[in-house]
Order: structure tokens, then C-alpha cells, then sequence
């Protein structure tokens, strides 16, 4: 009997002046239209940091040593057909210009206030950042 898998990914909250920086969703087939963080699924044999720096680079053209990552949330996440771990990270180093590395499916990166988000966020995604400007480290979604 094979054992029950859960996917990894990593997150990364920007924030800069009270404002954080979200990409709008194209073409990827899940959420297109909708805003979210920079982020991918974990590969094998990476630590979530070494992925967060991996995803930051290919997404927004940032580049973050793995060390210089802070996990700042968890979420547990029941999705559609199956289950997640969510990581979101923040840094308070980096080098490089924030770029739209993927325009095929990223439509824009935009900063946001924190108290004024768009509607068309995702909603697992704003929930998470709702815990992290609290200090909760763990949550569940989708359960």
C-alpha cells in the first residue's frame, strides 16, 4: 500500500512600506486571473529555503542565499485533490531588481497596501498573510 503524499511549496512575502508585492496569475491553469505570491512547488532533494530561493530567482529576479530566508508561516491546506504543506518566507537581504522573470504567466507584479488588498486575491493567500501580520506561525485552510 503506497502511503498518503503531501505537496510542498514555498511562498515569498515582500513587504515594503506597509505595501506587498503580488503577482497576477496567467495561463497556468489554476487561479489565472487572481493574485498571489511568488512562489513554486518544492522539488526532491531541496530544503524549503534552498526552494524559496530557487522560485524567488525564476519568478521575480531576486537573488536570496537560502540562509538569509525566514520562515514566518505554515498552513496545512486541504486543496481540491489532495493536500499541502505551505511555506512563506520572508528576507531582510537581497540583491537584484524586482522583474517580471515569467510574463507568459505572470500578467503583473504590483504592491498593494496591506490594508487595502484586491478582491481577486487567492484566498488561501490572504488568509495566510492575515496570520503572518498576526505572528501566527501554523494554520489550517480548506478543511
Amino acid at each position: 500500500m503506497e502511503r498518503f503524499k503531501y505537496i510542498g511549496a514555498a511562498y515569498f512575502i515582500l513587504i515594503n512600506d506597509d505595501k506587498v508585492l503580488l503577482l497576477k496569475r496567467k495561463n497556468t491553469g489554476y487561479m489565472d486571473g487572481k493574485y498571489g505570491f511568488p512562489s513554486g512547488h518544492l522539488e526532491g532533494n531541496e530544503t524549503v529555503r534552498e526552494g524559496g530561493s530557487r522560485e524567488i530567482k525564476e519568478e521575480i529576479g531576486l537573488n536570496i542565499l537560502p540562509v538569509d530566508l525566514n520562515v514566518v508561516h505554515i498552513m496545512h491546506r486541504k486543496a481540491d485533490k489532495d493536500e499541502r504543506f505551505d511555506f512563506f518566507l520572508t528576507a531582510n537581504k537581497y540583491e537584484g531588481e524586482i522583474i517580471n522573470c515569467e510574463p507568459d504567466k505572470c500578467e503583473e507584479l504590483k504592491w498593494f497596501s496591506l490594508n487595502n488588498l484586491p478582491e481577486n486575491i487567492i484566498p488561501y493567500i490572504s488568509f495566510a498573510l492575515e496570520k503572518y501580520k498576526n505572528n501566527i506561525l501554523y494554520s489550517e485552510f480548506g478543511f
